[in-house]
């Protein structure tokens, strides 16, 4: 596997999950299960969002507070501050699969 792949695959969920809008009812259903049970590992995704962004936003500080540059530091601002979005939309993808009960 490529390092672009394993990059791509440590900070994004969506090759874990499966269409459940495609087939006839049992593949729909098979497809809904396997996104359920897949849904597990979205807590350790919103982890590593997390944690990219307080180093990101940290990196930022340093760079801001020892340089005087605040130019430069909006390289480190930006992605910190889009991690925000990215870990609300995977709680909300984990809400809709875990907590919410399962669909009939």
């Amino acid at each position: 596997m490529t390092f672009g792949t394993l990059l791509y695959r440590y900070f994004f969920f969506g090759w874990l999950f499966k269409d459940v809008n495609h087939g006839n009812v049992f593949e729909r259903s098979a497809a809904w299960r396997h996104n359920r049970q897949n849904a597990r590992w979205l807590p350790t995704y919103m982890r590593r969002w997390l944690w990219c962004g307080l180093v990101l936003y940290g990196i930022g500080g340093l760079v801001e507070w020892l340089l005087h540059a605040p130019g430069i530091s909006v390289l480190f601002y930006v992605p910190s501050a889009l991690s925000v979005p990215v870990n609300a939309v995977i709680g909300a993808a984990w809400v809709g699969l875990k907590v919410m009960p399962a669909r009939a």
